[in-house]
């Protein structure tokens, strides 16, 4: 077996009983239930959700994303071995210590296998939920650059590059492009205050005003839970991006949950405690990966420049690369997930069919 055998780089195929076209992400497929199907389960694993919620089978992928393109190796490595199964069960760890302490729910049901979970139909909020803990990244450049207020909420003067915030700080931004809202432009993934999400409450998804504090709430104390098991770790959780949904409980009254996954080395920043004190950064999450191609690619402008997309796809398609970084950003993802959760993760060979033959004990296969 190669480390190419451990990957499943394409989850968009796979032979589950659906009557809806396949939605595929970046990393994730979704494939909707039939009604049968969902009542199905719902009734002979004894889901706690309502009889008609609709269900879904959501595949992860081992797909690596960097600067919205996917990239692949040598040796035919379309992906990283075991990055899908380290994301999963890093967000299942938290998902589980949330409920633990009486947060809120997720958005999953099952999980059959490590790469899939069954989740439930949920209402998304309009919004990409991020809280920072450190200044770094892009809030590090727009503050060198004189910027001093973010999402409404100003910094103090004289902050330095990685330093510590005053406290962490809430920097949601737009998911999807929402129209005809005063101050809010019409596109992707732009930062909005907190006074713009209560002016229009509505248009981001919120059922009422109220509910912006309940949001923040769960961001902020999920973000806390997380940040102290990391730091028994001795690793700093600098930022994250979290998403919320509303669901029906089984009275049918709607509440928000979390969503996609929670701090994750995909969705977060997270450095090494030991480096961070003897003045280094050191990452444990995707960003050292991202940092490896603006290092190795000639001209960075490219992965930068939004302006340059076609040549930035064509470059991640044609470019093959070295098989050492793919492992050594595998053992990134594995070695996280077993550090959080105490276990270790074995890379699963030939998951297509395990998760084929999985699923064919929920009468879920064609």
């Amino acid at each position: 077996m190669t480390p190419a055998d451990a990957v499943l780089a394409i989850n968009n195929d796979l032979p589950i009983c659906t009557d809806r076209p396949v939605h595929s992400g970046k990393v994730r497929s979704v494939y909707w239930l039939t009604d049968a199907d969902s009542r199905r389960l719902i009734n002979q694993r004894h889901y706690p959700v309502p009889a008609d919620t609709p269900l879904a089978v959501m595949v992860i992928s081992d797909r690596i994303s960097a600067f919205d393109c996917i990239f692949h190796g040598e040796g035919g490595m379309q992906g990283i071995p075991g990055k899908g199964a380290a994301l999963n069960t890093i967000a299942n760890h938290w998902f589980e210590l949330f409920r633990q302490h009486g947060l809120a729910d997720s958005h999953i049901v099952d999980i059959p296998h490590p790469l899939v979970w069954i989740v439930r139909q949920a209402r998304p909020l309009k919004i990409e939920a991020i809280i920072r803990r450190y200044i770094t990244g892009s809030m590090w450049r727009a503050y060198a650059a004189g910027e001093r207020v973010f999402c409404g909420i100003r910094l103090p003067e004289g902050l330095q590059q990685n330093q510590q915030l005053p406290q962490p700080l809430l920097t949601p931004s737009t998911k999807g492009i929402l129209t005809g809202l005063t101050g809010v432009p019409e596109q992707d993934d732009v930062n909005v205050s907190r006074q713009q999400l209560q002016d229009n409450y509505q248009a981001f998804g919120f059922n009422c005003v109220e509910d912006i504090d309940t949001y923040e709430q769960l961001l902020q104390r999920g973000f806390a839970l997380i940040s102290d098991a990391l730091a028994k770790q001795d690793m700093l959780f600098v930022d994250t991006k979290f998403e919320f949904g509303y669901v029906k409980d089984k009275d049918g009254r709607d509440q928000l949950i979390y969503m996609d996954e929670v701090g994750t080395p995909d969705s977060s920043r997270i450095w090494d405690g030991a480096a961070f004190r003897d003045g280094r950064i050191v990452e444990n999450s995707k960003e050292g990966f991202r940092q490896f191609l603006l290092q190795y690619f000639p001209d960075a402008d490219i992965l930068l420049n939004k302006d340059k997309m076609e040549q930035r796809q064509a470059l991640a398609r044609e470019t093959a690369l070295p098989e050492e970084i793919m492992l050594q950003t595998s053992r990134i993802y594995t070695d996280m997930a077993a550090k959080i959760t105490g276990k270790p993760l074995p890379l699963t060979q030939q998951p297509r069919a395990k998760i084929i033959q999985v699923l064919q004990q929920y009468g879920l296969i064609d």
